[in-house]
């Protein structure tokens, strides 16, 4: 099964500018799902899907595959994730190079593994899945979350299913936007990275960070200090 990563990077994030080159100890945010992706040896091709020249070139320097640019359309505020690999994949097979499947690898899931990449293609080929996507356990439980009226009120706010204690309580998962594994005919007959035949990969929670401020970076750079310290 021929296979491309496609890791979108951006250049014009608002909330932290540069956000997806920024240094994370030393190398730049995207260098990680590089270096995941390569170290796999699950793919064909390993490509950043940025607007920036410059991006371009530091995804060179990893080890990316860079022969275009993303268009100014799907570059846009409103563009979407699905709009960017409709356009790669479409881009490579000008090029004369399929894929019957791909992996999106959203920079901001640097702590996302090789290992973790290997293991939702083995959850792929176990269910004969369209689609896989990667989760991880929910810190609190969703029953003990609600709205508050404008005066701040609490009564009511924890529904009588969630009236427990923590150990009775069902496990809840998020999707943590670490992987989303696809095969490219279930894509682009439906447009989704979801749907039938999407199944889940569980990942731990130290490795689903997710950066999306200054404070995950911290929180991404402890917990990358403390496995090397565990080496």
């Amino acid at each position: 099964m021929r296979s491309i990563a496609i890791i979108p990077a951006r250049s014009g994030s608002k909330g932290l500018p540069d956000k997806n080159i920024k240094p994370l100890n030393g190398k730049p945010l995207l260098a990680y799902s590089i270096e995941a992706a390569l170290a796999s040896g699950m793919f064909d091709t390993v490509h950043v899907s940025t607007d920036s020249e410059r991006y371009a070139g530091i995804a060179r320097q990893y080890g990316a595959d860079e022969p275009f640019l993303r268009s100014a359309e799907t570059s846009s505020d409103t563009a979407s994730s699905e709009d960017a690999i409709r356009e790669v994949l479409r881009r490579y097979e000008e090029m004369g190079q399929r894929f019957d499947a791909f992996m999106l690898l959203q920079p901001t899931s640097p702590l996302r593994t090789a290992d973790d990449i290997r293991a939702a293609f083995g959850v792929m080929e176990e269910k004969l899945a369209e689609s896989v996507v990667s989760v991880c356990e929910m810190e609190h439980s969703p029953l003990w979350c609600n709205t508050l009226p404008p005066d701040g009120s609490m009564r009511a706010f924890i529904r009588a299913d969630g009236n427990k204690r923590r150990q009775e309580l069902e496990t809840y998962y998020r999707m943590n936007g670490a992987v989303y594994l696809v095969k490219t005919e279930h894509f682009l007959r439906t447009g989704s990275l979801y749907g039938d035949g999407c199944y889940a990969y569980i990942m731990s929670a130290e490795r689903s960070v997710d950066i999306d401020n200054p404070t995950d970076f911290l929180f991404a750079e402890c917990l990358l200090n403390a496995q090397r310290g565990c080496r």
